[in-house]
């Protein structure tokens, strides 16, 4: 509806409308109930996800069918989902099936509920050289074991590396990833992809590379940001960063011990034939202290056949997708209680040691007024405003270290009298993201309704 926003509600069935404002109508996927949008990309959004059956909670990541054959994405796509089923592994997230709609592909996925790798540094500034060095003996099993199945990653960054509850690393995101048969002749990749600041010089070059010492560079670009809390090559023009790389002229902060200067620029070496492999990084002094060989099962071996049947035209295979309402739930109380809607703990307050990159509050603003502010205050800091319906797409007008910044905001009717506002990072980096979001959540304090509770509080002291 063009003059009201979507999910409406009448003032009886506000409680349990509420719960629908911030989780949506429901859709089951085959045995799978799809919640929140937990992460979105350029041609996928990742929910979370529930399986009806046991309860096991799972992260679902959803492409458009149609989108990926539009685009001639298929091999791609399909190689992403065949790596990941391939790959078997305590340090990499786990793909459990796939399955397809007439409209969607899904892919079931290890839910990882500890953040990113990424937000301890953002946390921390830094991490202590052992605790890092941890970290690193699991990124370095998970590789090696990726290496030894042909599957070569090619965008690592600490943002691809997650942590579940019990702070074991996690390797994700396969989609830049490639099968050693993809080689050519010279037995060498030649797609440069990845992340700039992480990239070997020689995918740079564009000559050829060996995915495996790419990746190790990567590794070592990812242990010095661990230990030092920057990066080692970073420069907002990118022909001076990539000339950076290229001569990797790699300067250490004086609390890397001597142990750890000395292997991180044996990983950091700009010639990929001299540089330091794996089987050597086992072999170091200063990467055995404490090291602990990984142990897992292997396992029965995997089929690919949910693979091929998702992106063939037999419609034998296809699941059903079918909306239904959430069950109904007293949620007034929940928002009146929950921090979480108060725009000014987006960053205050820590959840499982994550940075958060999504919030939503409510107000008690018309939506046309609440449209209106956002649409203020999104002037005076450099955004441009997209609007279709109640929702908005926020993008930066300049470039930031990966892109430009953009911001996805919703807004949705609880009851006639209340609005709830959801907003999410969808691209740009984390902490130019932060930046943004103190400035802009100042200019909407003003809209932003406090439940009694918490007025009340902010009174007494």
């Amino acid at each position: 509806m063009a003059d009201s926003p979507r999910r409406t509600a009448t003032p009886k069935a506000a409680a349990a409308a509420a719960a629908s404002a911030s989780e949506g109508r429901k859709t089951r996927v085959g045995p799978y109930e799809l919640g929140k949008t937990i992460g979105e990309g350029s041609f996928a959004k990742v929910k979370h996800a529930r399986d009806s059956r046991t309860g096991a909670v799972y992260a679902i990541k959803v492409l458009d069918r149609n989108h990926v054959l539009r685009h001639k994405m298929v091999e791609q796509i399909k190689r992403e989902i065949s790596t990941m089923k391939l790959i078997k592994h305590p340090n990499v997230v786990q793909l459990h099936e796939v399955m397809a709609s007439k409209t969607k592909i899904y892919m079931v996925l290890e839910f990882v509920d500890g953040g990113e790798l990424f937000d301890k540094i953002v946390n921390s500034g830094r991490l202590a050289e052992d605790e890092a060095r941890r970290y690193f003996h699991q990124l370095i099993n998970a590789v090696d074991y990726c290496h030894s199945r042909g599957v070569y990653h090619r965008d690592l960054k600490p943002e691809n590396l997650l942590l579940d509850s019990h702070g074991t690393l996690k390797v994700s995101d396969f989609g830049l990833s490639a099968f050693a048969p993809q080689t050519k002749e010279d037995g060498l990749l030649h797609t440069a992809c990845g992340t700039p600041n992480y990239v070997a010089p020689e995918v740079l070059a564009d000559k050829g590379y060996d995915g495996m010492a790419a990746d190790v560079w990567s590794c070592g670009i990812i242990l010095f940001v661990l230990m030092a809390g920057y990066l080692p090559f970073d420069d907002s023009n990118l022909m001076r960063l990539y000339k950076q790389i290229c001569q990797a002229n790699i300067s250490c902060p004086p609390w890397f011990s001597a142990g750890a200067k000395k292997f991180i620029k044996r990983i950091i070496d700009p010639n990929p034939d001299t540089r330091i492999t794996i089987a050597e990084i086992l072999e170091d002094e200063w990467f055995k202290k404490d090291y602990k060989p990984p142990r897992f099962e292997q396992g029965e071996d995997v089929t690919l056949d949910d693979v091929d049947a998702a992106f063939n035209d037999s419609e034998e295979h296809l699941v059903a997708e079918k909306r239904e309402k959430p069950e109904s739930m007293n949620a007034f109380a929940l928002i009146s209680r929950s921090q979480g809607f108060n725009l000014g703990n987006l960053f205050e307050k820590e959840m499982m040691g994550m940075v958060k990159r999504e919030t939503s509050f409510t107000s008690q603003c018309t939506a046309q007024e609440i449209m209106s502010k956002i649409e203020e205050a999104c002037g005076p800091l450099g955004f441009n405003v997209r609007k279709q319906n109640y929702k908005m797409k926020l993008k930066g007008d300049k470039t930031g270290r990966k892109g430009h910044l953009s911001v996805a905001t919703e807004v949705f009717e609880v009851a006639p009298s209340l609005h709830m506002v959801e907003l999410r990072k969808t691209g740009g980096d984390t902490l130019e993201f932060h930046s943004f979001y103190k400035n802009f959540s100042s200019e909407l304090k003003d809209i932003v309704w406090k439940a009694e509770s918490e007025a009340s509080k902010k009174q007494t002291k």
